[in-house]
């Protein structure tokens, strides 16, 4: 078995400057494995059109949407007509500084990263330090992890035939759109994870960027400094995919409705204590910027966890239907137009979705700082719109149960089901530079509901994920 040490380093380094040069590579998590992946496919011979996206079938990238990878592949496979931006005076000190205001929290840049040296949240573990892995009643604690998770007695879990529910219903009303939504897994690729010595501080859950969101209310930094104090030993707390799935907060469903003028109603799911007032005063704050006719209702659901620190999460939803009040009519495709949002930071963007899906995409951030970087964030952003709406969901049991606990089973897009598209990043060297890819993200949701016809449910197109 050969791993990304045992390439030589040419070819390490040749994968690296090719994954940085075109944004490849974000938190850099899953890019080890997707370089030893394609480095397999240069060693096979001829690499027929559309192998590359084939070849990435077997991975999952929550950051860059793909595109930026193929281009990469092009780089080194050659068969492309358009490699994508250069490398020639990158700033990488700018481009992490960038990255930081996509991503939420300190992100680095550079081949390092590409190469699995970002420094993750389990990596500086003192190598005798205890493990804990969650069990049936809360930690079960060893001297290894094999031990830990015998000691767990932990089952394998499944996906599930369940379908999709939508446990907010729309409320009543002459909407001019209306839309549901379903609860969504994060899905970032590093499982959340924790160390800590006694009375020491923990490790923070975030590696090498800020998982969108996702991890701002994991407890696990907590539990490995409550742990260590118990032992009186160093403890690293491991997740598992399917702890973080069963575990981790889901993006909030919501339903609601909007009239022609821009007057509605817009419920969001909160289940159990749900988040603190203060979390939920920022975000009806953030709506009454994006869409200030919509009134917010809180509804109680069953379900797992929510979190309001989720890319966009409820005003994105908001802004949604504000374009579509604007621009839409229930049931008739509305193609290329020009959907533009602004952002509550400040960040704007205006999208045109083509009667074949492509999308033309134009951002307005303030200082570009890094065009190579934010273009990488603007298309990550557009993969996680276009599966929001038409593909990706979990299935919840009506006892509050994450039923679905297997990444394909998520809905994400995979690399072949990208539409093609175009970003075009408008410098403002006299602005401060904001977010850009929020706006996007909003911006590309509502086009392709509009040209989808605005139906209810989300997600649209739940056999789509993995057709172009």
């Amino acid at each position: 078995m050969t791993t990304l040490d045992g390439l030589d380093e040419s070819t390490r380094r040749r994968w690296a400057e090719a994954l940085v040069g075109t944004g490849g590579s974000q938190c850099g998590f899953c890019t080890p494995g997707i370089v030893m992946r394609l480095a397999a496919l240069a060693g096979s011979g001829p690499v027929a059109d559309g192998a590359v996206e084939q070849a990435l079938l077997a991975h999952l990238c929550r950051c860059t949407g793909w595109v930026t990878v193929v281009e990469a592949a092009d780089r080194i496979l050659g068969g492309r007509a358009d490699p994508g931006p250069t490398t020639g005076g990158r700033d990488l000190v700018a481009a992490a500084s960038r990255a930081a205001l996509e991503g939420g929290v300190a992100q680095q840049v550079g081949p390092s990263v590409v190469l699995g040296h970002a420094g993750f949240a389990d990596d500086g573990c003192p190598a005798d330090a205890l493990v804990a892995v969650v069990g049936g009643d809360g930690y079960a604690v060893a001297e290894s992890l094999p031990e830990a998770r015998a000691l767990a007695g932990k089952i394998q879990g499944r996906s599930t035939t369940v379908p999709l529910s939508h446990p907010v219903e729309v409320p009543d009303g002459p909407w001019a759109a209306a839309l549901a939504t379903t609860w969504v897994e994060p899905a970032y690729v590093e499982p959340d994870a924790s160390w800590c010595e006694p009375g020491g501080t923990p490790a923070s859950p975030y590696g090498n960027g800020g998982s969108f969101g996702g991890k701002l209310d994991s407890p696990v930094a907590g539990d490995a400094r409550r742990l260590a104090d118990e032992h009186g030993r160093a403890v690293r707390v491991l997740w598992s995919r399917e702890d973080v799935v069963r575990r981790g907060p889901k993006r909030p469903p919501a339903a609601g409705g909007i009239r022609a003028d821009g007057t509605g109603v817009l419920r969001v799911g909160i289940s159990g204590e749900g988040p603190d007032p203060t979390a939920w005063d920022d975000m009806v704050a953030d709506v009454a910027t994006v869409a200030p006719g919509l009134l917010l209702e809180r509804v109680n659901v069953v379900g797992p966890a929510v979190s309001l620190s989720l890319r966009a999460a409820v005003w994105a939803e908001a802004a949604v239907l504000a374009a579509a009040a604007r621009h839409g009519r229930i049931g008739t495709p509305v193609t290329d137009i020009p959907v533009e949002i602004e952002s509550p930071t400040g960040g704007r963007a205006i999208v045109h979705c083509a009667a074949d899906g492509s999308l033309g995409i134009v951002v307005f951030a303030g200082a570009v700082l890094d065009q190579v970087a934010l273009r990488s964030f603007v298309i990550g952003a557009s993969h996680q719109a276009l599966g929001w709406v038409r593909s990706e969901g979990i299935a919840v049991s009506p006892e509050g149960s994450v039923q679905d606990l297997t990444i394909r089973s998520f809905g994400i897009l995979q690399a072949r089901a990208m539409p093609r598209l175009s970003v075009r990043i408008v410098d403002q060297p006299d602005r401060e530079p904001v977010n850009g890819s929020d706006a996007v993200f909003a911006a590309v949701a509502a086009a392709r509901w509009l040209a989808d016809g605005m139906p209810v449910a989300w997600p649209t197109d739940r056999g789509g994920a993995g057709r172009r």
